[in-house]
């Protein structure tokens, strides 16, 4: 589930991959940005549930507004693998500072409203569907934070070749919709 909505390749994900097609400061993003996740990720977990107990309201509330979320961003997602014709251009960039390279990774994960929605909203509902194996879902959630962010950011130097094609960019977007859709779907059921 964690890898599912991370995967999506937003402003973060671009970033990290970014890195590691340039080869700098690859350990302290991926680091940086599967810390935050699993900080986040355990406040979803442990929190939502709590105040889902104290307003039980807020779990369908909190379900039906994911879902729609997910819906939307399958959709965005689904015309981006549609319409998409974009690379990714690691030549455009000049070399950066540490200091800059890691304040930009910490606004594009702490500003980022899709960090919050992703793990501690979604995952956090989603975790409330599992009574009792919070712990697991926590972890599972935050290991594969922590696998996606490093095999992305030390595996983008083999990936390079591929995302410089459009083509990989829309399939990859086609999947990402139906992952979110996916996911939409099981909230919805689970209902």
């Amino acid at each position: 589930m964690g890898l599912s909505l991370i995967v999506a390749i937003g402003a973060q994900n671009a970033f990290v991959l970014r890195q590691g097609l340039r080869n700098q400061y690859v350990f302290a993003v991926c680091l940086t940005c599967a810390l935050s996740d699993a900080i986040l990720i355990i406040i979803g977990v442990t929190s939502l549930e709590r105040i889902v107990g104290l307003l039980p309201l807020l779990n369908p509330v909190m379900r039906y507004g994911g879902a729609a979320f997910l819906i939307w961003y399958g959709g965005k997602s689904a015309l981006s693998a549609f319409r998409g014709s974009g690379v990714l251009d690691v030549a455009a960039d000049a070399p950066a500072s540490f200091a800059a390279t890691f304040a930009t990774c910490l606004a594009l994960t702490w500003l980022n409203p899709h960090v919050y929605l992703d793990t501690v909203v979604l995952l956090g509902t989603i975790s409330t569907r599992f009574p009792g194996h919070q712990f697991e879902f926590a972890a599972g959630a935050v290991t594969g934070s922590f696998l996606f962010f490093f095999s992305l950011g030390y595996g983008a130097v083999r990936l390079r070749p591929i995302f410089s094609r459009p083509s990989t960019w829309r399939v990859l977007d086609a999947i990402i919709a139906c992952t979110m859709w996916v996911i939409a779907w099981k909230l919805l059921s689970s209902a």
